[in-house]
């Protein structure tokens, strides 16, 4: 029987406040044009565009979902989540470290108060953010199904242009201080682990957290957390409206000369149908329909982790997907990271190596 046998990932107790949502990424880029255009292809439409900040949204009401600050280097800085009141705001804003709250001058304002995690991720948490109007796009097709003949001398031909992302899903973050870091998202903002993958030694390698939001059901992961020798961004996840939009998904990037990184295939840890792209700077992008819903009082699964239990189906995970990319700054975080963090060891960095690469 496979057993986690450190303190995190776990339930807090009595969060300091339970985020509503994941509202949006920021990422910094040298070169907004090269960014909008491959975000275009991907299936975001601009919501704004000022000199030096680029916002884009989905189909849904949320203002924006991907904003992009113009930087001499890329970087993928940190993510936005909301909150229910000003109230949750108030008691932030108190926690150590935390700024004070503020008025939100992008897209769809509303308040917000900054705070940094244990592994120096930029996480802007935002109340009273306007909606917007939903953008027109396709309803998901209908099948005809053993037994069940929705359509009739009809025939299934959408369009071949990009998919219409309707709303950011989920982000996946590695990092050197795992207990730390989990113990922080659970604590600060009430994630509820779903599941974790479990190395032999009983650590964590994989957790899968969505939001408490009581009865109603929330995605099986909002935030994905692994284990890894320094704070990276993995990638992130954008829903789709059904397979069919995934599947156009790859044919348009394809034919626009975009780098593929892993797909189409089916996730074990939540279910979802998946393809994942790399924009121009290697930070992978997913599209995903089909996902998994667990309300509050679902427990946490654990599992062995493994390759296999990436996916039931389709394409074997590449060994780029996982492999890092050893910078000199990268080596020199490992080294710092391997001196410094109570979460890392040589022989867990070799076993994870030999995992995934």
């Amino acid at each position: 029987m496979t057993e986690l046998l450190t303190a995190q990932p776990a339930r807090h107790p009595n969060p300091t406040v339970k985020a509503t949502s994941l509202a949006y990424l920021v990422f910094e880029r040298p070169d907004l044009n090269r960014a909008e255009h491959f975000l275009a292809d991907f299936g975001l439409a601009v919501a704004q565009r000022r000199d030096e900040t680029l916002y884009l949204r989905g189909a849904g009401c949320a203002p924006y979902c991907h904003r992009v600050h113009r930087a001499a280097k890329a970087r993928f800085v940190g993510m936005g989540f909301t909150v229910a009141s000003r109230a949750d705001l108030e008691q932030l804003a108190a926690l150590p470290g935390a700024g004070a709250i503020e008025r939100v001058t992008h897209p769809g304002g509303g308040e917000r108060v900054v705070l940094t995690d244990p592994s120096g991720f930029t996480v802007e948490v935002i109340h009273g953010q306007t909606s917007v109007d939903e953008l027109p796009h396709r309803g998901p097709l209908r099948f005809n199904s053993v037994g069940a003949s929705v359509r009739i001398n009809g025939t299934q031909r959408p369009a071949p242009e990009p998919p219409e992302v309707i709303r950011l899903g989920h982000c996946v973050i590695e990092v050197a201080d795992y207990q730390a870091t989990s113990a922080w998202y659970t604590q600060h903002l009430g994630l509820i682990p779903s599941d974790v993958q479990v190395l032999p030694d009983g650590s964590p390698a994989v957790t899968f957290f969505r939001l408490d939001l009581g009865d109603t059901p929330a995605d099986h992961h909002t935030l994905a957390m692994a284990q890894g020798f320094m704070p990276t961004y993995s990638h992130s996840a954008f829903e789709v409206v059904d397979a069919d939009a995934v599947g156009m998904g790859q044919r348009v990037l394809r034919e626009k000369g975009w780098k593929h990184a892993w797909g189409i295939g089916r996730h074990i840890f939540g279910s979802q149908i998946f393809d994942y792209w790399n924009d121009p700077w290697g930070a992978k992008h997913e599209h995903y329909c089909d996902g998994d819903l667990f309300t509050a009082d679902r427990p946490t699964g654990v599992h062995p982790v493994s390759r296999d239990a990436m996916a039931q189906w389709g394409q074997p995970m590449p060994a780029s997907f996982t492999k890092p990319k050893l910078t000199p700054s990268a080596i020199v975080a490992l080294i710092r990271n391997l001196r410094r963090s109570p979460d890392l060891s040589v022989s867990k960095l070799i076993t994870l190596a030999k995992l995934f690469g």
